[in-house]
Parts: structure tokens; C-alpha cells; sequence
């Protein structure tokens, strides 16, 4: 099978698509338009990258600009990539940009996987933007989401059936295992595996922390941020102002490879998103056996069973995010409960190879029925 793949070339779930697609004997063309150094899949023979190289301002660009349709520039060489790859299907992840390029190739069969933003923000900004998601999907003969919310979210602008995909993970990677810590070895550490941007609300968790740390100053309380993004530099600020610069570490953007390595330095992980289409830092930590807070946002409570798994609070709620932690940092009998159930419930609905060998399936059926 030949697969001509649409996507963001360095983002860890296009590197896990491919890399894992190839293992399993795809021949795998990564069409992308970012620069994306050719050793990330030098181990893969099957793998033919295509890089583009495109400034990727333009494609990160607000969704209320038409700036970036300047990413068309990029169709006839996708045209000339099908031409020279001869895929048996294209596969675009992400609904209106690679989606809009994979619509506009016109090969069929076309997979559409929406992501987030590109439904739940996209059409928001303009008729135009609408108008611009319905005709991706119109043209795609298989749409795909990671979450049903997401799902439902897409049915407000196609009336096409939509599989559900998980975003799964490696369980033979995410694991509870022992680990070097940047703390103390007596530390309580509470943090979060998360670009620092808007959506994801780190803003709460931090001010949630303070409440906790002010309740009981007398606990090792440690805050622990993993990850970079355009927040960066006022969360820090935020953190100072509250006087938390003893006890909080910002690691900024960390590879893939290591992100085991931060959840399993955590006591409790915490995602209070003001949303989010699936929550796969979620299933990391929860793989890992560790005790989730999350808000009741987007995809979050599908992947946190309340009370069994982790505890769900209201969106930009401190209080109760703190009230949450605070259960989970007074209870270990309970931390440790939520935890190994919390890794149950992923080896049951979120083993990373049964999603691929699902998606090999969905391949295979399409190819079948075209």
C-alpha cells in the first residue's frame, strides 16, 4: 500500500503516523510544508519526504487572516508529488490547510482527519472560512476525528459519516518507571505536559497551585511546566508575581523522546483547558499512572473517567482545580487508585497499535469499496 500523507512534518503525532505506518510495510510519501530536518525519518527506507520549506508564520497565521491561503503555492507541487509517488490514497491531516490542499489535488481516495482548531475555531472567523471547511469535506471520501465531540462538532458542516480515531499511544513507552527527577526525592509535584498557549489554560493551574502551596505551607509543593509556546514569557511573570520562584520549573519545548520521562516526575497532572478536541497529554499521564485533574472541556472528559480515573472540574474554575489537587495530594491511597485505573482504562481504549492497525483497516476498506 502507497500513502501519500498531508501533514505538518514535525508534529509528534504526524512523526508517530508515519513512523508507524512504515513499520507496519506502507510506503509512506510525507508531503509537508514546514522545513523538517530529513534524519527525523532516516530510519525508515519506505519513508520519501517531502519538505517544503514554506515559512511557517504563513502557516501558523490567525484564522481570521487570508493570509493564509499563500499556502497554495504549494498545489502543483503536491500535484507532482502524486504523479511521481502514484499513492493509492491521500490522506490530509488537518481539515483546512493540508485539507484544502488535498481537496484541491483532486485524487481520490481522499481521508480528511480534523484535528481541532480546524473546526472548532476555523469557521468561526468568516463565511469565507465556512464555506472553505464544508468544501474539504465534501471532497473527502473518508472523514476522520480523534474524539466524538470533535465529531460532532464537524457535523455542524458535513452530513458524511465520521470514524473515530484516537490519538493512542505506546504503552511500552508510557509507563510508570523510575526516573531522575529535577526535584527533591521527597518533592509533591504538580504540573502539566502542554504547549503554553490560550487554550490550554496553564494560567489556572498555576493560580490553583498558589492556593494549594498558601493552604499547606508546610508539604515539599513543586510546580512543574513542560513545554514552550507564545505564553511563555507573562506565565513566568505570572508565577513571580505570586512569589513561586522557589518551588516552579519551566522546561520550555522538550523533545518527544523525553516526555515519559516529565510525566513520571509528576505526582499529579493537571490539564485545565479552556478547550480541546481530545486530551492526549491526558492519556500519557494516566498510561503512566498518574491521577488527572482536567476541565469538563472538549474531548477531556472522553478521556478522564470522573472519580475512576481523574477528576474533572469546571473550565477556569481555581477553586475547584485546587480543591481537586488538594484531594489527590492529601489521599495517596486515592492518587494511587486513580492511577493504576487510569492506566487500565488506556491499555483498554488507547493502545497506539491498535489504532494503527485500525487505520490500516480503514485504508484497506476504502481501497476495497474505490
Amino acid at each position: 500500500m502507497r500513502v501519500l500523507l498531508l501533514s505538518a512534518s514535525l508534529n509528534p503525532h504526524t512523526i508517530k503516523w508515519v513512523r508507524s505506518l512504515a513499520a507496519s510495510g506502507v510506503e509512506v510519501c510525507l508531503f509537508g510544508l514546514n522545513a523538517c530536518p530529513p534524519d527525523t525519518y532516516a530510519d525508515y527506507p519506505n519513508v520519501k519526504l517531502i519538505s517544503l520549506g514554506i515559512d511557517t508564520q504563513i502557516i501558523r497565521t490567525k484564522h481570521g487572516s487570508y493570509q493564509k491561503l499563500r499556502y497554495l503555492q504549494a498545489l502543483p507541487m503536491l500535484k507532482q508529488a502524486i504523479k511521481d509517488f502514484k499513492p493509492d490514497i491521500v490522506h490530509a491531516h488537518f481539515a483546512t490547510s493540508y485539507g484544502l490542499l488535498g481537496a484541491l489535488s483532486g485524487f481520490h481516495p481522499l481521508v480528511l482527519s480534523v484535528w481541532g482548531g480546524d473546526v472548532f475555531d476555523f469557521p468561526n472567523a468568516s463565511c469565507l472560512h465556512r464555506w472553505l471547511l464544508k468544501f474539504n469535506l465534501r471532497r473527502a471520501d473518508k472523514i476522520l476525528s480523534t474524539s466524538h465531540v470533535m465529531a460532532e462538532e464537524t457535523w455542524k458542516y458535513t452530513s458524511k459519516p465520521i470514524e473515530i480515531t484516537p490519538f493512542g499511544i505506546d504503552l511500552t513507552v508510557f509507563k510508570a518507571m523510575p526516573v531522575t527527577s529535577l526535584f527533591a526525592p521527597q518533592a509533591i509535584v504538580i504540573g502539566t505536559v502542554k504547549a503554553l498557549e490560550e487554550m490550554y489554560g496553564i494560567e489556572y493551574l498555576i493560580r490553583a497551585f498558589h492556593l494549594v502551596r498558601t493552604r499547606y505551607p508546610q508539604l515539599p509543593l513543586n510546580l512543574l511546566i513542560v513545554g514552550g509556546g507564545s505564553l511563555e514569557q507573562s506565565l513566568k511573570a505570572l508565577a513571580h508575581e505570586l512569589a513561586l520562584d522557589d518551588c516552579v520549573i519551566f522546561t520550555g519545548r522538550v523533545p518527544y523522546d523525553d516526555v515519559p520521562k516529565y510525566h513520571n516526575m509528576l505526582s499529579v497532572s493537571v490539564s485545565v483547558s479552556n478547550r480541546e478536541s481530545f486530551g492526549v497529554a491526558i492519556i500519557e499521564a494516566s498510561a503512566c499512572e498518574k491521577p488527572v485533574v482536567v476541565s469538563n472541556v472538549g474531548g477531556l472528559p472522553e478521556v478522564v473517567e470522573d472519580g475512576v480515573t481523574g477528576i474533572v472540574v469546571a473550565p477556569r474554575d481555581v477553586a475547584a482545580t485546587a480543591a481537586a489537587i488538594e484531594r489527590l495530594i492529601l489521599d495517596e491511597n486515592l492518587s494511587k487508585t486513580l492511577g493504576r485505573a487510569g492506566r487500565e482504562r488506556v491499555q483498554r481504549l488507547y493502545d497506539w497499535q491498535v489504532n494503527v492497525s485500525h487505520m490500516l483497516t480503514i485504508y484497506q476498506e476504502l481501497l476495497t469499496r474505490t
